[in-house]
């Protein structure tokens, strides 16, 4: 698929896109950079922040796989082509492993080749479908083909559920999605928060906000009712660069670092 095959919507502001221009991506629009421009001004630290995520999101895949045995994930709100992405960590440490893609941006769409690569033992398969509609995520043909539901999987939301504002409707979609899942299925979150920064965040939320992107900044705790019912992993819910961090995490500092991030386990 092309991209004048698909709407992309250029002329508005889109949250993938916004992404992808402030980690030095080509993959957006005017309005994109515009707006990107635009949030930075007001959250500075923003960069920064969405690389420690983006560094959590390898953490957790590789940690999942290496440590917990997981060979399934399904990964929710992907965004554009990053490397590394999720199936390659997950298949550098165990070239089993599945991973199905869902996101609902026109561009994802149009670059999702570049997630559909895989090693000979494992398989990769994108989604066009919608947070939003975990029910038809649930009953996609392609997904069934992919994950065995009967064994473990990973459900992966790095940096997607700080678009929802509306805390009820976040739980609903994630018990929706963790329903069907086999016990010892994970939940992975990632979602932004001001607790390490609050004016700046504060800003940078109402900028978003103010460029027509719904963005809302989370509590620990409001971040950790998410996972009721599950058991929340070592070392809890922390800002990202504290969650197993490598030599780069640790290198960051807290006041520049605006997602909490954990992993919780099905019993």
């Amino acid at each position: 698929m092309t991209e004048d095959q698909v709407d992309l919507n250029t002329e508005i502001p889109h949250s993938a896109r916004v992404y992808d221009y402030i980690l030095g991506g080509k993959d957006n629009y005017p309005a994109d950079r515009d707006a990107a421009t635009n949030i930075v001004a007001d959250w500075p630290h923003l960069p920064k922040s969405m690389r420690a995520n983006r560094n959590f999101m390898a953490r957790m895949a590789r940690r999942l796989t290496a440590e917990f045995g997981i060979r399934q994930f399904l990964d929710i709100g992907t965004g554009l082509p990053t490397a590394p992405n999720l199936h390659e960590v997950a298949q550098s440490v165990a070239p089993d492993s599945r991973i199905v893609y869902v996101d609902n941006d026109p561009i994802v769409l149009v670059h999702a080749r570049a997630l559909l690569t895989s090693t000979p033992e494992g398989r990769t398969t994108y989604l066009d479908a919608d947070f939003l509609d975990p029910d038809a995520i649930l009953g996609s043909g392609h997904l069934r083909d992919t994950l065995d539901l009967s064994r473990p999987v990973a459900l992966s939301l790095i940096a997607i559920v700080h678009f929802i504002p509306d805390d009820a409707e976040v739980q609903r979609i994630i018990d929706r999605l963790m329903e069907p899942l086999a016990p010892g299925s994970m939940l992975a979150v990632s979602t932004c928060t001001a607790d390490s920064a609050p004016d700046e965040v504060a800003a940078g939320v109402a900028a978003y906000n103010a460029n027509g992107i719904p963005l809302v900044a989370r509590t620990k705790p409001e971040v950790e009712r998410f996972f009721h019912g599950l058991e929340i992993l070592d070392p809890g819910i922390v800002l990202v660069n504290h969650w197993h961090p490598d030599h780069e995490a640790s290198e960051d500092p807290d006041a520049h670092v605006h997602m909490y991030g954990g992993i919780g386990r099905k019993p």
